[in-house]
């Protein structure tokens, strides 16, 4: 059964309509209409608007070598941008509802990994190459061919995996689940909310908006996912005005004091694309480079795999629409995220939520990548919603994207196994790209040790030996005297 077949619980079909705008998109064609794009649209900002509040927070927290730090509006302002731009290019060139802005964990290596060892133009100048690095990739087919190499079950685990992963970042942001501080000596990593038990109205918000969510859907109300999104933030500020509470997390949900805001490009154009050889060794260089392409290689790749087939846009043999696009399109936010000084950007799996709501081509990127453009002007009112509102509709996709593991062959251990790993490390290490490299490894083996080598793909065992290096990281480091 392709994944065409398989969406039971997903809008109908409707009759093909004539309008120019329909036809570019395939809107109808896709089962979809204009206000399911555009509900899709509004979801996938909601419940990625955080990453302009997040990322500021991370690049403006960190100093470079020589002790200089990025100045927060124009932080702010860069992320908003590049989102925008990106986002709305992905949406006309590639047709997929994929929303692109700055990459968590990506910038998070770019503060605190690269900035100490150089300047800030140095060190987006690294991702500036890390993005072109991956267009050459994408020119050449390697990257496509890499996707289209991987077992069609190991792509759906991929899918599952993925929604187990935005599932338990929903619970995370909201504070539902809370990481036990080590000092504690405990075995348990994780608790519930902050002390072992809920506790406070930020939770109750939460928890409301899961159970009206989860509601709204079984009824298969339209606009599910953000009528619960918009429902909550206006509980959240009626909360917020009528209780004493210390802390939301990163956005306090009440009404701004101001409307509008002036956006500054001061960080745009503001990197050095080999600035770092002669901050740092070349050895150095080159490993940080490929940390960074390794990482938004396959998250990438497990992004789009996980979005499009949750949208029912895999073909029957489980390829993505345009991929070779897709991934240019990926790759030139990198570039873009570099030169913006915004830190590299990419794929978003929030996006998810968009296709939870409806949307099925690029139409929704017009109106998510037309709301970060407002963010440039109104980001005191677009960032009101809190996480406590918008991480439901993320644990609700994380159910959608999970009734794909029925299709896995689990009798089969020479793909159930690999396929466990690839689903059970992404949220158990918060990352996309472990669990697809803990994936490949564990399938390369298990097919070597049966005799099937040969039946593994090339390109596989390339992607696998280049995890090789990826977990032994440290390692590698310390046999070439890297610091």
């Amino acid at each position: 059964m392709s994944e065409k077949q398989k969406v039971t619980d997903r809008p109908s079909a409707v009759p093909p309509a004539e309008n120019s705008v329909d036809r570019f998109f395939k809107i109808s064609a896709r089962g979809s209409t204009f206000g399911r794009e555009i509900r899709g649209g509004f979801a996938t900002f909601f419940t990625m608007a955080y990453i302009l509040v997040l990322n500021p927070i991370i690049l403006g927290s960190a100093k470079d070598k020589f002790g200089h730090q990025l100045d927060t509006v124009q932080l702010t302002t860069a992320t908003a941008l590049v989102a925008a731009v990106m986002t709305i290019i992905m949406g006309i060139g590639g047709n997929l509802p994929l929303a692109l802005a700055a990459g968590l964990g990506l910038n998070a290596v770019v503060a605190f990994q690269i900035a100490p060892l150089m300047s800030w133009d140095d060190a987006m100048g690294l991702i500036v190459l890390e993005g072109l690095l991956i267009c050459v990739l994408v020119v050449t087919g390697l990257r496509e061919a890499v996707m289209h190499a991987i077992p069609q079950p190991l792509k759906q685990a991929i899918s599952v995996g993925i929604g187990l992963f935005i599932a338990f970042i929903g619970f995370v942001d909201a504070g539902f689940v809370t990481r036990i501080p080590d000092l504690a000596n405990t075995t348990v990593p994780v608790q519930l909310g902050g002390t072992g038990a809920l506790a406070g109205w930020p939770i109750l918000v939460f928890c409301l908006g899961v159970l009206l969510t989860i509601g709204l859907l079984a009824r298969k109300v339209k606009g599910a996912i953000l009528i619960s999104i918009v429902t909550m933030t206006i509980v959240a500020i009626i909360v917020n005005s009528a209780a004493d509470i210390k802390s939301w997390g990163l956005t306090t949900p009440k009404v701004p004091d101001d409307v509008v805001a002036s956006p500054d490009f001061g960080l745009l154009g503001r990197f050095s694309l080999f600035g770092s050889f002669g901050e740092t060794s070349a050895i150095t260089v080159v490993l940080l480079v490929f940390t960074l392409v390794l990482s938004d290689f396959f998250d990438t790749m497990g992004t789009v795999v996980g979005i499009s087939a949750e949208a029912g846009l895999l073909d029957d043999e489980g390829k993505v629409p345009q991929l070779g696009r897709v991934l240019l399109i990926d790759g030139a936010a990198a570039v873009a995220g570099g030169a913006a000084s915004a830190s590299s950007s990419t794929s978003y799996i929030e996006s998810a939520a968009g296709v939870g709501e409806g949307a099925r081509t690029g139409f929704a990127n017009l109106v998510t990548g037309g709301l970060f453009a407002l963010a440039l002007f109104l980001t005191p009112l677009l960032t009101i919603v809190p996480l406590q509102a918008a991480a439901p509709a993320l644990v609700a996709v994380g159910f959608l994207m999970m009734t794909q593991v029925k299709h896995i062959d689990w009798d089969r251990y020479e793909i159930a196994i690999p396929a466990f790993l690839t689903i059970a490390v992404m949220p158990f290490t918060y990352s996309i790209t472990n669990g697809i490299g803990v994936g490949f490894l564990a399938y390369v083996l298990i097919k070597t040790v049966l005799g099937k080598a040969k039946d593994v793909h090339w390109l596989l065992w390339a992607a696998s030996a280049l995890f090789l290096v990826y977990f032994a990281i440290d390692p590698v480091e310390q046999l070439f005297g890297v610091k």
